[in-house]
């Protein structure tokens, strides 16, 4: 008897969150071979195309995909998705290659639910080779093949060395405990800091990413793991060295700084619904709570400290690569406005003040930034880990949720990939293993990112534009040098140290007044369109497939269409349409200097020119000036299509007489021959950095519920949701359909102090086989809030057990020309689809059934192709008999068809046997016979 497996559960919704890996890759791997999509079999059931396949009985049945060569660990989380859809978040084994998601979440998907099965990692491909995309697709334009000329240097260069000599040190702690996470963590801080210098002096903490954890020294990439603790033969990787540059140009203008290491939880992030973003702020929050003693003569400071001046925790910059970027803002969040107790691991008040953050490649999982901290956040135009570019939310989330007092800035750099922002992460700097993580397809080099592109910057020029920009944020947020503000702003002015990369900047926030946001509720009229970031309908969405690439601006995140994100897109093929853009109400712009706007356009694309012109209430209307823009270079392979800051003059608006106290319609007007365009917002511009003072913000998290579904009746449980903080917000909330197809979406006010919207699931009870179920709840803040746990809900174990599965021989003898027949019988009907996966038995003692002896149709529909020449069919990859009982039945079959021939031939053999949990055969072995009809 074989203990029956659910074959066509919809993975978990729209998202994993239980149990499972939020693991990256760095490096696409090859293409298994064969088409990506789910073929129908004859017998009614469904194949999965190679490389794929679905493992395990019980609790532990998984959707297995194995990627013919090593997938790092990285950043970005390697998703699993069908029909365009998100099915969740695989765990990776520990080989590094495979990976597996479970499958008894939910019963409501039929054989068709797992169609066009693809492997992601930040909106890029795994399961094909690199660049398969782009050459299926007319190529993309390559760069100019000579950049503009660089940008106008600043009044001030934060990139040069201070005065002061520098003093380096380490420190280690006992480890901590974290909620969620069963081994503890390390304290181990790297210390730079200033000589020579007197009083108190700001402090930096740097937060690394999610990299591998452990290596064996002179065993190469195959002994690199993520392990922790580190087996007894390896050592630790020491990512928190990586920064060490960064540091010393820091402490050599008189700030005390500390690198901190979070291999810990990069060990064991793959239990977080989160990815670790709640443990990394508690870990970071734990080193500033030792700072604050230390600085306050409440404890000893280690060696290492003590060498340096005393830190001024009034004054402190957070610096974030990667996932320590998603932890370094949330972190942020937590010292604003604390967590709930019970999910954090540094109980009490913040001793300190964040002034702000740095968050270079960042993950935004939760699209939750904090409003009002002043952030900057580098996004690497060549990152082949984090490829999408999703830290750009960390600049367009923060627009109307608070006063908008905060400046938030993107510093797009042109050819800097992912890792060689650490040392560490560098090949030849390293001394772990380490990789380049573009992925480089030496037959189809990249025009913009391959190494010998001249666009791509050396890991020595993008170190040091990366320390460049850590050094500008620190001089402009924490040192308040507003000098410093024009270099990361989009006035246009760059800091000659960062030569000669190419950094275009723009931001949000620090005072600018009230814009035209495409988001907030306006009217399009004209030669352009609302579009929407996230939308599966092609006529919605803001890019199209024919779009070069992707845009960080339009990163997707867990609902399949998301409210509350788009822009208007502009698309003319000849001059002089144009696009009007109405608010609700009519926006002042009184005070301020220029118009600021956001426009994208695509990569490549030289001499795009827009009229822009304003008009008031009264009818009064004047145009502006003009804006011309070139696209970033960029290729299918890249996230290019990133807005620019274009900054007109309101001269003309008050020499026309045009209130600007009442503008009722912006309008854009293409004056170059054809193009496209996108407009992300518009705002009153003024030169300045206001002060920021932070909000009172209610604040939302959303925990899980974990409940057995019960025999009889029908229960009604509730999503727990606290909300603390201060003050009244919205948020909108995305109830998941626990089939995974759409979500139910709401706008609701939260009140601290008081109960969220109550989110109720009713759970029917039954003694029938279900599978798990996952009532998924997505928050995202809107106005006067901030969300900390962005996804939670109510989890309903099945408590019911399995049926088994016989399999017995309907016909297994037959006459060539007949079917073989088996009989895949459940010991009950269930409410899902079960099934048992039937794999080959080679025999090397008579005759086998060959790829000649079946139904050419039917071997093509379940391998995925027809080999040349003859091959038994237990020699062919991914070969299997997948077998599916439909819900409330009990039975089905399995089947060979075989053909006739002209050729006399020996009696042939088929072996077929049932897998175990992992996927391993197990039972006796079927056998079927074919006899020759000559």
């Amino acid at each position: 008897m074989i203990r029956a497996r659910t074959i066509w559960a919809a993975a978990t919704a729209a998202l994993t969150l239980v149990g499972v890996a939020p693991a990256a890759a760095q490096a696409a791997p090859e293409p298994p071979g064969g088409a990506t999509s789910v073929r129908a079999a004859p017998n009614g059931t469904a194949d999965l195309p190679p490389g794929w396949r679905i493992t395990g009985t019980g609790t532990a049945r998984s959707l297995e995909w194995r990627s013919p060569r090593l997938v790092r660990p990285g950043d970005a989380r390697v998703e699993f998705h069908s029909g365009g859809r998100l099915l969740g978040v695989p765990e990776p084994d520990r080989d590094g290659r495979t990976f597996r998601l479970p499958l008894d979440e939910t019963g409501s998907a039929a054989p068709h639910g797992l169609t066009d099965l693809q492997v992601r990692a930040a909106g890029r491909r795994l399961d094909q080779e690199p660049g398969a995309a782009a050459r299926q697709r007319r190529p993309a334009e390559a760069p100019p093949a000579k950049l503009p000329p660089p940008l106008p240097a600043g009044s001030v260069d934060p990139g040069r060395p201070g005065r002061y000599a520098t003093t380096t040190g380490e420190y280690t702690l006992d480890p901590v405990r974290l909620p969620g996470l069963s081994a503890p963590v390390e304290m181990r801080g790297l210390v730079v800091a200033p000589k020579g210098t007197t009083g108190k002096r700001p402090l930096a903490l740097f937060l690394h990413g999610r990299h591998a954890t452990c290596y064996v020294p002179g065993q190469g990439e195959d002994a690199v793991t993520i392990d922790w603790p580190c087996a007894d033969d390896a050592r630790p990787i020491p990512s928190h060295r990586g920064y060490l540059q960064d540091q010393k140009l820091l402490a050599s203008q008189g700030y005390v700084t500390v690198s901190i290491s979070a291999n810990g939880i990069n060990g064991q992030d793959g239990d977080l619904e989160d990815g670790g973003a709640q443990a990394r702020s508690s870990l970071v929050r734990s080193h500033l709570a030792r700072w604050a003693d230390w600085a306050a003569g409440a404890a000893a400071a280690p060696d290492s400290v003590r060498r340096g001046p005393k830190a001024d925790l009034s004054r402190v910059l957070l610096v974030g690569h990667s996932r320590g970027g998603e932890g370094v803002d949330r972190a942020a969040m937590d010292s604003l406005y604390p967590p709930p107790a019970d999910q954090d691991g540094t109980p009490g008040r913040a001793r300190w003040n964040i002034r702000g953050t740095v968050l270079i490649g960042p993950t935004a999982f939760g699209q939750n930034p904090v409003p009002d901290v002043p952030s900057l956040t580098v996004l690497p135009g060549c990152d082949g880990d984090v490829s999408d570019l999703q830290g750009q939310l960390y600049v367009d989330g923060t627009r109307s949720v608070s006063r908008g007092r905060a400046l938030h800035s993107a510093v797009h750099i042109t050819g800097a990939n992912h890792n060689y922002f650490n040392s560490e992460w560098t090949p030849g700097q390293a001394q772990a293993p380490a990789s380049d993580d573009f992925w480089e397809d030496p037959e189809d080099p990249d025009p913009v990112c391959s190494t010998d592109s001249p666009t791509r910057l050396t890991a020595e020029q993008q170190h040091r534009a990366g320390a460049t920009y850590v050094a500008t944020a620190a001089r402009l947020f924490v040192a308040g040098d507003d000098r410093a503000r024009e270099l990361i702003d989009g006035t246009g002015r760059r800091a000659p140290s960062a030569d000669p990369a190419r950094a275009l900047t723009h931001a949000v926030g620090a005072g600018r007044g009230a814009g035209f946001l495409p988001d907030a509720g306006v009217r399009v009229t004209g030669g352009g369109r609302l579009c929407s970031a996230v939308d599966p309908d092609p006529d919605a969405a803001c890019l199209g497939e024919d779009a070069h690439g992707s845009s960080p601006h339009f990163a997707y995140w867990l609902p399949e269409r998301e409210s509350g994100r788009g822009a208007i897109a502009l698309d003319w093929s000849a001059p002089g349409t144009a696009t009007r853009i109405s608010p609700d109400a009519p926006v002042s712009l009184k005070g301020a200097k220029s118009l600021a706007l956001r426009v994208v356009v695509p990569p490549g694309s030289t001499g795009t020119r827009l009229d822009v012109s304003v008009t008031d209430a009264a009818g009064r209307r004047a145009t502006l000036g003009a804006v011309r823009a070139d696209g970033l270079p960029g290729s299918e392979r890249t996230a290019s299509y990133w807005a620019q800051e274009l900054r007109v003059p309101l001269t003309a608006a008050t020499r026309a007489g045009v209130d600007l106290r009442r503008v009722t319609t912006l309008e854009l007007t293409p004056r170059s021959r054809a193009g496209q365009a996108w407009l992300m917002d518009a705002y009153a511009w003024q030169p300045g950095t206001p002060a920021v003072r932070p909000a009172p913000l209610a604040r939302v998290d959303v925990g899980r519920t974990t409940v057995e579904e019960g025999d009889s009746g029908v229960r009604t449980y509730h999503v727990p949701v606290r909300v603390s903080g201060k003050g009244t917000g919205t948020v909108r909330m995305y109830v998941m359909d626990p089939s995974g197809w759409g979500a139910e979406e709401r706008v609701v006010t939260v009140r601290s102090g008081r109960p969220f919207t109550d989110v109720a699931v009713k759970v029917t009870g039954n003694q029938r086989y279900g599978g798990n179920v996952h009532h998924n709840l997505l928050v995202k803040a809107v106005h006067g809030s901030v969300v900390g746990s962005y996804a939670g809900g109510v989890s309903v174990e099945e408590d019911d057990p399995m049926p088994e599965v016989r399999v017995t021989p309907v016909a297994d003898e037959v006459t060539e020309g007949q079917p073989l027949r088996w009989r895949v019988s459940l010991s009950e009907p269930a409410d899902v689809d079960l099934g048992t996966v039937l794999v080959p038995v080679p025999d090397d003692t008579r005759p086998e059934l060959s790829t000649k002896d079946v139904d050419q149709d039917w071997l093509l529909e379940t391998v995925g192709e027809v080999p040349d020449g003859e091959v038994p069919l237990s020699r062919l990859d991914y070969f299997a008999l997948w077998v599916s009982v439909p819900p409330g039945e009990t039975a089905a079959e399995a089947t060979v068809p075989t053909v006739t021939d002209q050729v006399a031939e020996p009696t042939e053999y088929i072996g077929l046997r049932g897998t175990d949990d992992e996927g391993e055969p197990q039972g006796p072995v079927l056998t079927g016979t074919v006899l020759d009809a000559s």
